[in-house]
């Protein structure tokens, strides 16, 4: 993940009712988010997305989650001007794309943008590799690179040996498949993701998240990816961004989140998530005078939840070493101690909220 921006939400607000415009008269920042919110409420509009600002670094998976109705989709779709957004402003790359023309995003949408959604949405009357190819066809592109373009992306998400199958054909997994290579056919610079495993078996949406943290790691995207379900978050997110009630509540990495919520609402979210598998190595390491030598060694940043076999076969630990430099011996006891410290740590901040 790189430090520079791709991706900016600034003071978005997406209102629906008689006349939203009649509360942004100026370009302005909103003063009082709450307070307006409260006052188009009493006035019979209804503020699915509230004063909402985050940014999306390039290469990072930024993950915004919440419950039915908080207002993550609609976020997602005022990024992409699927709706428009009422106030505020959405830049890619610095240019802000709620002052673009339709003719301008048309060709954002071709060009730099992919989209996949809990619907997979294929033409029923076109195989695999046309409908992988059906983006690239509104492109202009020829035939033989339309061809050649999907052919490369088929065998990056897996469904090689599958092209001439109709959807008909295909298991949802599958399909769910071709709706993400025709996304990533158009070699987006930003994916943006709906909820696109939710309508999946639980086995096969493991695997789907399997391929997609696969894909990550070659294709490298700045991706904003809606979910509601917290451990498929915390699998694939390198930040997060809670949502309640169209507001974002906290952004924060899912260790952030997990070990210091910011209310009530967001330890609900977190709270059934065992936090073995949030720590790290470096988190439960103890410093020891007399270490044992001989003993494996492991970066600070690995999660514990992956070390388990290494301990077991390990009962003396296992150092935490970073650049050659001892960090400390992680063991069954020091393990036990931090999950302990973890669990009292967000009792401790909820109660004093």
């Amino acid at each position: 993940m790189s430090g520079d921006v791709k991706l900016s939400c600034r003071n978005l607000w997406k209102v629906y009712g008689p006349d939203p415009g009649q509360y942004f008269k100026s370009s302005e920042p909103v003063s009082d988010a709450a307070q307006l919110a409260a006052r188009m409420r009493s006035e019979k509009h209804i503020p699915a997305a509230i004063n909402v600002g985050f940014d999306v670094h390039v290469g990072e998976t930024f993950v915004i989650m919440g419950l039915s109705g908080s207002g993550k989709s609609t976020v997602v779709r005022c990024l992409s001007r699927l709706i428009d957004a009422d106030h505020g402003q959405v830049l890619l790359d610095g240019e802000d794309l709620l002052a673009k023309s339709n003719r301008e995003l048309i060709d954002i949408r071709r060009h730099k943008m992919g989209m996949v959604f809990q619907n997979f949405g294929l033409l029923p009357h076109l195989n695999v590799i046309e409908n992988i190819a059906f983006p690239l066809r509104l492109q202009g592109l020829s035939p033989a690179d339309q061809r050649e373009r999907a052919a490369r992306v088929i065998d990056l998400v897996g469904l090689g040996g599958r092209e001439n199958a109709y959807p008909r054909q295909l298991s949802g997994g599958q399909q769910q498949r071709v709706g993400i290579a025709r996304s990533l056919a158009v070699e987006p610079e930003l994916w943006l993701l709906d909820e696109p495993f939710s309508a999946l078996d639980p086995l096969i949406r493991r695997q789907m998240q399997d391929e997609f943290l696969r894909i990550q790691r070659v294709l490298k995207k700045s991706i904003v990816f809606i979910t509601h379900d917290f451990l498929e978050a915390l699998r694939i997110a390198d930040r997060m961004a809670i949502m309640r009630d169209g507001r974002v509540v906290q952004i924060g990495t899912p260790e952030e989140l997990i070990l210091h919520p910011a209310d009530d609402y967001v330890a609900q979210f977190t709270g059934e998530v065992p936090r073995i598998k949030i720590l790290r190595a470096g988190q439960c390491a103890e410093a020891l005078a007399n270490r044992p030598e001989g003993l494996p060694q492991v970066d600070p940043e690995a999660r514990v939840e992956g070390l388990m076999p290494l301990l077991a076969a390990n009962p003396k630990g296992v150092d935490v070493v970073e650049g050659g430099t001892y960090v400390g011996t992680l063991t069954a006891a020091s393990l036990v101690a931090a999950l302990a410290a973890s669990e009292g740590a967000q009792a401790r901040e909820v109660a004093h909220g």
